[in-house]
């Protein structure tokens, strides 16, 4: 049986930081506020002549070259993201021609929110182990800082640009163990763009019901962390990394506490970074492995949540 792994890890953060006492001059905030209700202190916001398709460039480089592999080997590209710059052509078509990719390459954008790179990596470890392709790219791209109102200082505090990116490649153990992804559409108004797509005239503002969120991303990845565990048959003790989605430090925390894991082995970029939506993981997973606190044989378990609701995790030996 075919198995995937991680090969290598990318990322690219912008330069410009806003601090929490910088909103404090744009909206009626602090940063006491801020951080007891979020643990964010700083998000990275991309410059002017920065893009979700630039972002993501960045990130794929670096991942190329961690993997120390020919860009001619990619045969398969996913960009997950939210924010593209534009509709069509996809932000993945635009990166193939920019990296040069093979024209046997298949690409597509995936948008699945915040839960965007635990549901492309789940699709790249199908066509790994399917035969349909040996180094897939994936990549998270998300430039939130173009969608947020920053009048409204419930949601403006909370997120920030990056992007992340892995190539995978066949193994003959398991790396890759499982991704379980699950959805639930009801809730869908919980977290949305306001505005419709080809409505002009009303602003188009990212919009969260904060609370409500929080209640149900806890209880969903609460089961979908149990449900990991049973199926792979492993104990929570066996988990060596907690690589969450750093949307909240409280939802992090709870899933901490679920598994029996100890603050010092959850990667956190949240304070750094903010909400990155679908990049924070493969963000705070690069950073992780950069650092040296994540290593080779290591089990890692990535979990994110995100609109829709979506939301999933993958079980990883790295």
């Amino acid at each position: 049986m075919k198995y995937t792994k991680i090969l290598g890890t990318g990322s690219y953060i912008p330069k410009r930081i806003l601090s929490n006492t910088d909103l404090e001059r744009m909206v009626d905030t602090s940063d006491q506020w801020i951080t007891e209700r979020s643990g964010i202190k700083r998000r990275h916001i991309m410059a002017a002549d920065e893009s979700a398709l630039s972002l993501a460039k960045e990130a794929a480089k670096e991942a190329l070259a961690a993997a120390d592999i020919s860009k001619s080997k990619i045969d398969l590209l996913i960009v997950a993201t939210s924010t593209p710059d534009n509709l069509f052509p996809n932000t993945a078509s635009r990166l193939h021609g920019i990296l040069g990719l093979s024209t046997h390459c298949p690409v597509f954008d995936l948008s699945a929110a915040c839960a965007g790179f635990v549901y492309a990596l789940s699709i790249a470890d199908n066509y790994v182990k399917t035969g349909n392709a040996k180094h897939p790219l994936i990549i998270s791209s998300e430039t939130l800082s173009r969608v947020v109102d920053w009048t409204d200082r419930n949601t403006c505090v909370l997120f920030g640009d990056g992007a992340g990116a892995a190539v995978l490649g066949a193994a003959n153990k398991p790396g890759i163990y499982s991704t379980i992804l699950r959805a639930d559409g009801k809730y869908h108004d919980l977290l949305k763009m306001s505005g419709n797509l080809y409505n002009n005239s009303e602003p188009r503002f990212l919009h969260m019901r904060g609370n409500e969120v929080f209640k149900v991303a806890v209880k969903k990845l609460g089961e979908v962390v149990d449900e990991t565990l049973a199926d792979n048959k492993i104990k929570k003790s066996d988990i060596d990394w907690l690589i969450p989605h750093q949307a909240n430090l409280r939802i992090i925390a709870a899933t901490a506490k679920k598994l029996g894991i100890s603050m010092e082995r959850v990667i956190l970029t949240i304070e750094e970074y903010g909400n990155t939506s679908s990049s924070s993981v493969p963000i705070a997973l690069d950073l992780g492995i950069r650092s040296g606190r994540i290593k080779h044989d290591d089990l890692l378990l990535l979990e994110a949540f995100g609109a829709g609701f979506v939301w999933g995790a993958s079980l990883i030996r790295y």
